[in-house]
C-alpha cells in the first residue's frame, strides 16, 4: 500500500517534531519533507510534490495563506491542510478562496490530524468541529438573505501580502528586496499600495495589523517602536 506522503511546515521545532511522530503512528502515512518557515514549505512542495501539505498559518518570511496561495499554484495535486491557534471567519474563509482543503484549530489538532490528512488525500474537505458549524452557520445566514456570503475585509496581492510580513516583521527595504528579489523601488510601490489599501500609514500600524491577523506571531516581535 502506497503511503501518503506529507509535507510538515511549522516554525515551531517541537511542534513539528511532535507532529511528525503523531503522523509516522499511522501506518498509511510518511512525512517526506519539513519546513520552518512559508518560503521554505513552498520550496519543499515544490521539490517533492506531497500528497498533503501541513501548513501553520503564522510562519516567518511567508504566511500560511501566502504558502496556500503559492503551492495550490505550483503544485494543484497537492491538498493544502491548515493548522492554526487562530479560527478568524474572515482568514478562514481566504484560506479557502486560495485552495485549502482543511482548517484545524491547534488546541484539536492531535485528534484530527491524522483523520484530515486521510479525508484531505481523498479529495475532501475537513475542518475542526468549531469552525464548520461557524462555515454552516455563515452559510445558513445567506440563504436566509437570499445573497452570497459577503467577504469582508481587504483584498492584498500575493507580492502585497508578501511586502507587508516583512515590514512587519522589522526589515528594511533593502533586505525585503534581496528577499523577494525585486528592486528597492518595487519594494517601495509595493509598500505604498499596502498602506493606501489598509488606509494605515506607518510600520508600528501595519505591525500590529498583521498580528491581529494572524500573519506574524506577537510573541517573535520587537517592542513597538513610536512612529
Amino acid at each position: 500500500m502506497k503511503k501518503i506522503e506529507v509535507l510538515l511546515a511549522d516554525d515551531h521545532t517541537v511542534v513539528r517534531q511532535g507532529l511528525k511522530v503523531l503522523l509516522e503512528a499511522a501506518e498509511d502515512i510518511k512525512v517526506v519533507a519539513e519546513a520552518e518557515n512559508g518560503r521554505q514549505a513552498v520550496q519543499m512542495a515544490i521539490k517533492f510534490q506531497p500528497d498533503v501539505a501541513v501548513i501553520d498559518v503564522a510562519m516567518p518570511l511567508l504566511n500560511g495563506l501566502e504558502a496556500t496561495r503559492q503551492i495550490t499554484r505550483e503544485v494543484p495535486a497537492t491538498k493544502v491542510l491548515i493548522l492554526s491557534s487562530y479560527s478568524d471567519d474572515e482568514y478562514v474563509q481566504q484560506l479557502i478562496e486560495e485552495g485549502a482543503t482543511g482548517y484545524l484549530v491547534k488546541q484539536t489538532a492531535a485528534n484530527d490530524l491524522v483523520k484530515a490528512i486521510r479525508e484531505a488525500q481523498k479529495g475532501n474537505a475537513f475542518f475542526s468541529p468549531s469552525i464548520s458549524r461557524r462555515l454552516l452557520d455563515q452559510c445558513r445566514e445567506a440563504f436566509v438573505r437570499g445573497g452570497p456570503i459577503r467577504r469582508r475585509g481587504t483584498r492584498l496581492t500575493s507580492r502585497e501580502a508578501e511586502v507587508l510580513q516583512l515590514i512587519a516583521e522589522g526589515q528594511a527595504n533593502k533586505q525585503i528586496a534581496a528577499e523577494l528579489n525585486i528592486s528597492i523601488k518595487t519594494v517601495e510601490k509595493h509598500r505604498q499600495q499596502v498602506m493606501n489599501k489598509l488606509n494605515i500609514h506607518d510600520v508600528a500600524g501595519l505591525t500590529r495589523h498583521a498580528i491581529s491577523k494572524g500573519i506574524i506571531e506577537a510573541a517573535r516581535m520587537p517592542a513597538l517602536q513610536p512612529q
